[in-house]
């Protein structure tokens, strides 16, 4: 499958709010996604899109020398395709560029997918917040990956990241 990446823009927000309302039993707003987008001065987030259709979305906050992923989703289309890996190196990329050494996010513990494909990205556990997720009081696992421009990323300075 080709799929390109972009910046996320307005014209996107249909398309990235369905996919999130499939993916998140507490989905993000189109108001959220367009304040990260537009007014947001941390942010930054891309789309992954195939042909004309946005196939998946990923955001992250820039803060200092880290970067935090706030969003990852596909779309139950087009799941298992590489998508999700592709996003979080697109990501990973993107911090790096911009100075970030170390990018840390929180996962579901009942995420399998998720918590396998950043396993595999270099991600360690480090931590959990109680209660994190409102809308089933389960606990989130904060995972981290140190050290963003060496070791198991690979490929980061092939991508075209902005």
């Amino acid at each position: 499958m080709d799929v390109n990446f972009e910046e996320m823009r307005l014209e996107h927000l249909s398309q990235v709010v369905q996919i999130e309302n499939a993916s998140y039993p507490s989905p993000w707003s189109r108001h959220s996604f367009a304040y990260e987008v537009m007014k947001n001065s941390f942010a930054c987030y891309i789309v992954a899109i195939s042909g004309k259709k946005v196939v998946g979305y990923a955001g992250m906050w820039l803060i200092l020398d880290e970067a935090h992923i706030t969003n990852v989703a596909v779309h139950p289309n087009y799941r298992k395709a590489g998508i999700g890996r592709a996003l979080m190196m697109q990501m990973i990329g993107r911090a790096v560029v911009t100075g970030s050494n170390r990018m840390t996010l929180e996962v579901r513990p009942s995420n399998n997918a998720a918590r396998h494909l950043y396993n595999k990205l270099g991600f360690k556990e480090g931590g959990v917040r109680k209660g994190y997720y409102i809308d089933t009081n389960e606990d989130a696992i904060i995972m981290w990956k140190e050290n963003l421009s060496g070791g198991s990323t690979q490929n980061i300075s092939s991508g075209n990241y902005f």
